[in-house]
């Protein structure tokens, strides 16, 4: 697969998984700076790791979700969860349960802000 398919293919994914309106903000608002890395994860994470058939959309986002929280990184999971929900893949008691999941393997106290981000998120 050559780098335009990638490129095509991961556009389609990521519209899929996050919404139309947030690709064509994230792609709007490159700059001489971000535009090479929006492609990148465009081709790459969208294109090459989103598009392979072993696993489905629902358990790709379940697994993005889970190590999210593990990473403590809030911002991509308010992304990913409200997408998750307002896209239509999971609920938000799917989201609640990988949450109350990570509780065990990452700590009460990051399942705690995960809970209030998700709220967060669903909120805005």
């Amino acid at each position: 697969m050559d780098d335009e398919i990638r490129r095509r293919l991961g556009r389609e994914t990521r519209s899929r998984v996050l919404g139309a309106a947030h690709v064509n903000r994230a792609e709007a608002a490159a700059d001489p700076l971000t535009a090479e890395f929006q492609d990148l994860i465009t081709r790459y994470a969208w294109g090459e790791i989103w598009t392979r058939p072993g696993l489905d959309h629902p358990t790709r986002r379940i697994l993005v979700l889970g190590t999210l929280v593990a990473l403590g990184r809030w911002e991509e999971f308010r992304l990913h969860a409200k997408a998750a929900v307002t896209e239509g893949a999971l609920t938000v008691d799917a989201i609640k349960e990988i949450v109350l999941q990570q509780a065990i393997y990452c700590g009460v106290p990051v399942a705690n802000t995960a809970l209030e981000h998700l709220r967060q998120a669903l909120a805005g």
